[in-house]
C-alpha cells in the first residue's frame, strides 16, 4: 500500500424476502477497469461506494440510517427499511458508474450486535435493535448471575453489558415468545444485507465476535452458552473467513440496480475491523483509531488474553480471519463523533466550521471546562450500561467556544484514557504508529487535541470511507480480483499526514490534565447512580 444493460425486472420481486435459501469527489476511470463496491450500514448512515483497485472513489451514494429513538437505551429500525435504502443506494451508484458492467463485487460492512430475527421463511420477525440498545439489562442480570462474569468473558473475550447480541435474543425470547417460537435464523446487519443479495447465508468471525456467543480460541459458536441459554445452534449462521463468495448478485436484483449478473458477493465484516484492514493496521505494534460515531481503538494479537481483569475494566477483544487467524483487543468511546453531533443539536444544527472557529478562540484550557462524553454507555476502564456525560467546571463566564472545545478535549482525553488503560494490561509501550481514519480527523481541532492529549504524534489516512474500502477489498478477494489481502493493499495509493502535539504545552501539564479526567467519571458515577435511582 503506498501511503503518499440486463432485463429490468419489477421492483417487488427486489423489496420482498428472499425466498431462495440459497457526493465524494468523483473520479471517472477507464472501463476495462473491474470496479469493487463496499456497503457500509452505520449508525448514522449506510453507504455504497463504488472504488478502483487502486481505491479512487468511482461512485458514492449515502442515505441516513432509518434509526427511530423510543427513548433511554431504546432504538430500532425496521430491516425492510434498511434493505429498501441499500437496493437504492446500488441503483444510484450503479449509475453514476462510467460502466456498470465493470462492478465485480460487493461485501458489506456493518455495525456488531445488532441482527435481523428471521422466520422460516425469510421473513423478518421483529425490528432491529440498535448496537447501543440497553433494554436488555435484566438478561443480562440473570446471565451473570447464572453463568458468571468470567465465565463469559473467558469464553468470549468479550466484558458483557446488554449491547450483545445474545442479551438482545434472550430479551426477544423473554417478551416476545410467541414471536421467538417462529424464529429460524439470526443475521447481523451485514450478513442480512449480504444474503438479501446472495441468497446465501454466513457470518465472519469479526461480527460473530460482538455477539457474546463466539468461542473465541476455537473461532466457532459456543455450545456451552447456547445449552445455556437454552438457543438452538441453528439460529446462528455459518462463519466463513472474511472475504469468502457467498455467490453471485440476485438475478432479479441484478435487473433492478443495473449490476451485472455475474457480480460476485463476499463476506465482509464488522465496520472497525473493515476500516482497519484497508488502513493497514491489521498487525501488532499499531493502534488503530477510527473515528466515526463512536471511535475504537484496536490493537493486533497473535493470540487472546485470557486475564478477566482486561473485561473488567471495559475492554474486548475479537477474532478475524481471512487466509489466518488473528485477534485484537480494543476499548471503544460509544459517543464520540455522536457528542459533537448532539452539541450541535442543541445548538440548532449550527454548522461544524461555526463552532470549530468558537473553540479555537477559547482559551486552551478550555477556560477550565472538562466535559465527559459518556452520553451512551461507558468507556474503558468504565464500562458502564447507563453511563452519562457531564460538563464540570462551568462559570458565568463560560461561552459556546469554551463548551465546544471542552467536547473535543474530553473526547481526546477519552481516548487517551483509553489507551494508556489499554497499554497497562497488554504490558506493552506505547505503539510505534498511531493509524487514524474516519469523518471526524477533518476536524483539525480535534486532532491537535488528541495527539497533544496522547503525547505523540498521529497519522491521519486521508480516507474517509476506510470501512467501506475495507469492504470492497474483501469483496474483490471473493470476486478473485485479489489474491489475498496483501495484494489488494499493494495497489492502494492513500496519503497520509502527521498531526503533532501541541507545542505550548508541557508534559507535566498535560498529565495533570488526564489526570484530573480519569478521575472525574469515576467521581461522578455514583452521583450518575442515584440521579437514576440504580
Amino acid at each position: 500500500m503506498a501511503i503518499v444493460g440486463p432485463r429490468r425486472q419489477s421492483r417487488e420481486s427486489v423489496d420482498g424476502p428472499n425466498r431462495t435459501g440459497n457526493g465524494q469527489g468523483v473520479t471517472v476511470m477507464a472501463t476495462d477497469r473491474p470496479l469493487l463496491c463496499g456497503i457500509d450500514a452505520g449508525t448514522s448512515q449506510i453507504r455504497a461506494i463504488l472504488f478502483a483497485t487502486d481505491g479512487r472513489v468511482v461512485a458514492h451514494a449515502a442515505e441516513p440510517t432509518p434509526m427511530r429513538e423510543l427513548g433511554p437505551g431504546r432504538a430500532e429500525l425496521d430491516p425492510e427499511a434498511l434493505w429498501r435504502i441499500t437496493v437504492s443506494l446500488l441503483r444510484r451508484v450503479a449509475a453514476e458508474a462510467p460502466d456498470a458492467a465493470a462492478i465485480r463485487s460487493i461485501a458489506v460492512a456493518s455495525v456488531g450486535e445488532a441482527g435481523v430475527l428471521l422466520d422460516a421463511d425469510g421473513r423478518p420477525l421483529a425490528p432491529v435493535m440498535a448496537w447501543y440498545d440497553t433494554r436488555a439489562t435484566a438478561e443480562l442480570e440473570q446471565l451473570l448471575a447464572t453463568i458468571g462474569f468470567e465465565q463469559l468473558h473467558r469464553i468470549t473475550g468479550l466484558c458483557p453489558d446488554p449491547t450483545f447480541s445474545l442479551l438482545k435474543l434472550l430479551w426477544l425470547k423473554r417478551h416476545e415468545p410467541e414471536l421467538f417460537a417462529r424464529a429460524r435464523r439470526w443475521l447481523n446487519v451485514a450478513d442480512y444485507l449480504a444474503w438479501r443479495l446472495s441468497g446465501e447465508q454466513a457470518t465472519d468471525p469479526s461480527l460473530a465476535s460482538r455477539t457474546l456467543l463466539l468461542d473465541l480460541e476455537r473461532r466457532t459458536w459456543a455450545a456451552s452458552l447456547l445449552e445455556a441459554t437454552g438457543l438452538p445452534a441453528s439460529l446462528l449462521a455459518p462463519i466463513l473467513p472474511g472475504g469468502s463468495p457467498l455467490g453471485r448478485i440476485r438475478p432479479e436484483l441484478a435487473g433492478a440496480t443495473s449490476l451485472p449478473d455475474d457480480c460476485v458477493v463476499g463476506v465482509g465484516g464488522h465496520d472497525h475491523v473493515c476500516g482497519m484492514l484497508a488502513a493497514g493496521a491489521d498487525r501488532p505494534g499499531i493502534l488503530f483509531d477510527s473515528m466515526g460515531t463512536a471511535e475504537a481503538l484496536t490493537c493486533i494479537r497473535e493470540a487472546p488474553l485470557a486475564d478477566p481483569a482486561l473485561g473488567w475494566d471495559g475492554f474486548n477483544q475479537g477474532a478475524i480471519e481471512l487466509d489466518r487467524p488473528f485477534y485484537y483487543v480494543f476499548g471503544g468511546l460509544p459517543t464520540a463523533a455522536a457528542a459533537v453531533e448532539w452539541f450541535r443539536s442543541v445548538h440548532g444544527g449550527l454548522d461544524h466550521a461555526t463552532l470549530i472557529a468558537e473553540a479555537e478562540a477559547a482559551p486552551g484550557d478550555s477556560d477550565g471546562v472538562l466535559f465527559l462524553p459518556h452520553l451512551r454507555l461507558g468507556s474503558p476502564p468504565f464500562p458502564d450500561p447507563v453511563g452519562r456525560g457531564a460538563f464540570v467546571g462551568l462559570s458565568a463566564s463560560t461561552t459556546r467556544g469554551a463548551l465546544f472545545r471542552a467536547v473535543l478535549e474530553g473526547i481526546a482525553l477519552d481516548g487517551a484514557n483509553i489507551l494508556g488503560t489499554m497499554l497497562r494490561h497488554l504490558g506493552a509501550r506505547m505503539p510505534e504508529r498511531i493509524l487514524c481514519v474516519g469523518g471526524s480527523t477533518r476536524n483539525q481541532l480535534l486532532m491537535r487535541l488528541k495527539a497533544t492529549a496522547y503525547g505523540v504524534p498521529l497519522a491521519v489516512l486521508d480516507l474517509p470511507d476506510a470501512t467501506c474500502l475495507g469492504a470492497a477489498l474483501l469483496g474483490g478477494i471473493a470476486a478473485g480480483i485479489h489474491a489475498d489481502l496483501a495484494e489488494a493493499r499493494s495497489r492502494l495509493e492513500i496519503p497520509v499526514r502527521l498531526v503533532h502535539p501541541d507545542s505550548n504545552g508541557d508534559e507535566g501539564t498535560r498529565l495533570g490534565r488526564q489526570a484530573i479526567y480519569a478521575t472525574a467519571y469515576a467521581t461522578l458515577r455514583p452521583l450518575h447512580a442515584r440521579l437514576l435511582d440504580r
